[in-house]
Formats: C-alpha cells, sequence, structure tokens
C-alpha cells in the first residue's frame, strides 16, 4: 500500500488497514467498469459517498446512528484490494471468494471501530440504499432504461424528492476530488462516533 503497510490478503489483519489506502484505491476503481458517460469514470469513493447519503435520509435517527453511517461509507471498501468485480462475476467465483471479502471487509470494520459483522437489519438497511444508487447510476450514467433498471434494482420509492433530484443530476467526479470528498467524510463520521464513545464512559 502507499502508506508502507504490508497486507496479508489471506490473513488481512486490521493495523495494516488505513484510511488513506482505502481512499485513494476506491477512487481509482470504476464502477460499472468504466461503461459510464462524461470525462471522468464513477468511482467507488463516490459510490459510497452516495450509498452513506441514501442510507442517512432513508433511516433517521435515534436507530441510525454514526456507527451505522460509517458502515454505511465503508460498504465497498474491500474493493480497495480486490476491485469492483460486477455481481455475477462474483458468483462465478463462488463462496471463496466471498469467504476472502468478507474477511477482508471484518479486518476493516475491526480498524475502524465497527463490529466485524453487521446485524442483519443494518445490512439491509445499506443494501437498500446501495440499490437506490445503482438504480441511478444505471438510468443517468451507464445508459439503462428505467423499466430495465427496475428489473435489476427493484423498483425505487420511498426517497424524497430533494434526493431524487440530487441523483437525477448525478455526475461522476474527477479522482482527486472523490477521494477528498470520501475522506472528509470518513472523518467527520468517526469524530461523531468518538464522541459518542467518550460520552458514553
Amino acid at each position: 500500500m502507499l502508506s508502507g503497510r504490508r497486507l496479508d490478503l489471506l490473513e488481512p489483519s486490521p493495523v495494516d488497514v488505513e484510511i488513506e489506502d482505502i481512499a485513494h484505491g476506491l477512487a481509482r476503481v470504476a464502477r460499472w467498469n468504466g461503461q459510464t458517460i462524461g470525462d471522468h469514470a464513477l468511482s467507488v469513493a463516490q459510490h459510497s459517498v452516495i450509498v452513506e447519503h441514501i442510507a442517512d435520509t432513508l433511516n433517521p435517527a435515534p436507530n441510525w446512528a454514526p456507527k451505522q453511517r460509517l458502515a454505511a461509507l465503508l460498504h465497498d471498501a474491500a474493493e480497495y484490494v480486490v476491485g469492483d468485480l460486477i455481481s455475477p462475476f462474483k458468483a462465478a467465483l463462488g463462496l471463496d471468494y466471498k469467504s476472502f471479502e468478507l474477511s477482508l471487509m471484518q479486518a476493516i470494520h475491526l480498524r475502524f471501530g465497527l463490529p466485524g459483522r453487521l446485524s442483519d437489519a443494518d445490512e439491509a438497511r445499506i443494501k437498500q440504499a446501495d440499490r437506490v444508487a445503482a438504480y441511478y447510476e444505471a438510468t443517468v450514467l451507464a445508459g439503462f432504461e428505467t423499466d430495465e433498471a427496475q428489473r435489476f434494482f427493484g423498483p425505487i420509492d420511498a426517497i424524497p424528492d430533494a434526493v431524487t433530484e440530487e441523483l437525477k443530476r448525478l455526475t461522476p467526479q474527477p479522482t482527486g476530488i472523490a477521494q477528498q470528498h470520501f475522506l472528509s467524510r470518513f472523518r467527520y463520521l468517526q469524530s461523531e462516533l468518538n464522541d459518542l464513545t467518550r460520552k458514553a464512559r
């Protein structure tokens, strides 16, 4: 890693995970294999910020706390190492790949004070936000027709109008900006989580 860390991919350790490496990598991994309109690829870093924003909108406090918001931001963090494999390819690779990805995600979560494994409810909420983001990425940037996107990602409802309008104007960011936005959001959420931890003591 650029930080100088050496990450053992078969037995990843939380101590070898750095947020700067994650942000750098995700800002350079293209969603949709780069098959999107615009001067820049839509990066996984930008996608992650979008998903966190959607999840936060759909799940008001107090049930959706900084810990869940941080988990939403980091939901694709393993891709800083493995890249953004499309879902059918992941399925074709089988359970060994999924096990590898889960092991890496567990190390990332533990590094930043999250449970190694999220609850099923939190996983479902993040997945819902991920599907909403994918739907708008597909229809706004990747050339999907509305009915085609609905077949893949399901009907999109219960999204506030203001967020819908934001997503309809989705524009891929340059690498450096996507990286900085991801890092800024991470630091804000990490600060909120640390404040809550101190107050709980």
